[in-house]
């Protein structure tokens, strides 16, 4: 992975690869990621005034041998309460320059995206990218959310009563049909549509 200099990544828990969290250190970037629970570390010095929901703000080192060899340098460590769910979260991060709230905010965001991504496989169905490279993302996403937005509204326009997922499925099996829309929409049958679609794109529908 290349990692850009001043970027942040987020990380769940599953995530514990210290010596790739080393490597996002060195390039410039920084990392916020969930701490498992049999974490073993050395408080370095903690801050005594802290803000509402944040539990604990300190700066620790590794302690184990392996993996203080992994990561040399100290970081946080930032126990965060989360009233709206009633849990407690604790995060890592080497971002010193920003306060505790700023990382379980960034935290927040991460599972935003996470929401964002399960939507575009839901109702785009991108169910994989075309190419790797971070352009070719971004126009894959762009076009997927532009004909979704098109549709949408061709949907309000016409006054359909069909759901998108329905006028998306229609317009798929009638890319060549010269029928117009209106007429299009009141004569097809969903049913029929998956008949269709079916022998296409398996698993589609």
């Amino acid at each position: 992975i290349h990692y850009e200099p001043n970027a942040y990544y987020i990380f769940d828990r599953a995530y514990d690869s210290f010596k790739e969290l080393y490597r996002i250190h060195l390039t410039g970037s920084f990392f916020v990621v969930r701490a498992k629970s049999n974490l073993k570390f050395k408080f370095c010095k903690w801050k005594r005034r802290l803000p509402k929901n944040i539990l604990s703000d300190a700066e620790v080192k590794l302690s184990g041998y392996t993996s203080e060899k992994k990561y040399p340098e100290s970081f946080r460590i930032i126990r965060f309460y989360d009233e709206e769910d009633d849990r407690e979260f604790t995060f890592l991060t080497n971002a010193k320059h920003i306060s505790a709230l700023d990382v379980a905010n960034l935290y927040k965001k991460r599972w935003l995206v996470e929401l964002f991504f399960k939507w575009l496989k839901q109702h785009l169905k991108i169910k994989r990218f075309w190419g790797t490279t971070e352009n070719a993302v971004r126009i894959q996403i762009s076009v997927a959310i532009i004909t979704y937005c098109l549709v949408a509204i061709i949907q309000h326009d016409l006054h359909l009563s069909r759901s998108t997922y329905e006028v998306l499925q229609i317009l798929s099996i009638s890319l060549t049909d010269k029928t117009p829309l209106q007429e299009l929409f009141n004569k097809t049958n969903f049913n029929d549509v998956k008949e269709q679609l079916n022998p296409l794109f398996p698993g589609v529908v």
